[in-house]
């Protein structure tokens, strides 16, 4: 979780980039946290990849007995705390999502949503198989990215964070097939059915791909170690 979400869209200013989110996008948000609870139990221990300010922490803490958070970002940790102080059963850690520093099959359920596979920058088969190797045995792992009948909403979203300073210019000549890019360097991609499918690959889990309120594309994975 390096660059952007580490040094520039942290704290407030990634506290920003969602609350001048349109209509559209705010539901699209509501649905993914919505598609996470359906997934929880109220005995659950879960872990959030990618925390931020604790925006989705928030939601989950109303129905899971414990939860984890992590993120790279100390600003948007402290942001996260102050967020948070109501909610006695949310930890925070700051923590790269690629070399978690929990046991073996600790966690019910570990998540990864609204796009923190491509939005973190490392390597994503690791960033699956070490989700994998911390959630225990019959648990649950989801990771989501967008769907592609969401690209004019995403696209106009990004255009708006643009107009606020938040992002770079949008690069309209390079901008296009799922990807949108900026003039300063930043690049906002997705990953789809079929690469959630190789990237899951050999890695003792049983993905299953959904489609999730005509804007999010999940990969539900279950454990299937023995």
């Amino acid at each position: 979780m390096t660059g952007y979400y580490t040094q520039k869209l942290a704290a407030e200013r990634l506290r920003q980039v969602y609350e001048i989110a349109p209509t559209r996008v705010q539901q699209y948000f509501e649905a993914e946290i919505e598609f996470a609870l359906s997934k929880i139990k109220a005995t659950d221990t879960v872990l959030e990849l990618g925390c931020g300010y604790g925006r989705v922490l928030q939601k989950l803490s109303q129905k899971a007995k414990e939860l984890f958070g992590i993120d790279t970002s100390i600003g948007s940790l402290c942001l996260a705390q102050d967020f948070l102080c109501d909610t006695n059963s949310v930890h925070l850690f700051s923590m790269n999502a690629i070399q978690l520093g929990f046991r073996d099959q600790q966690f019910d359920i570990v998540l990864c949503i609204q796009n923190g596979i491509s939005a973190f920058q490392v390597d994503q088969r690791k960033l699956i198989r070490e989700a994998i190797r911390v959630t225990r045995s019959g648990g649950i792992v989801l990771f989501s990215s967008y769907s592609e009948q969401f690209w004019e909403e995403r696209l106009y979203w990004f255009r708006l964070q643009a107009e606020h300073g938040m992002v770079g210019e949008i690069d309209e000549e390079e901008t296009g097939n799922g990807v949108i890019v900026c003039k300063d360097g930043f690049r906002a991609t997705t990953i789809g059915a079929s690469d959630f499918l190789n990237l899951t690959s050999g890695l003792g889990v049983e993905p299953i791909i959904k489609e999730v309120d005509g804007s999010s594309l999940f990969c539900e994975m279950y454990s299937t170690r023995i």
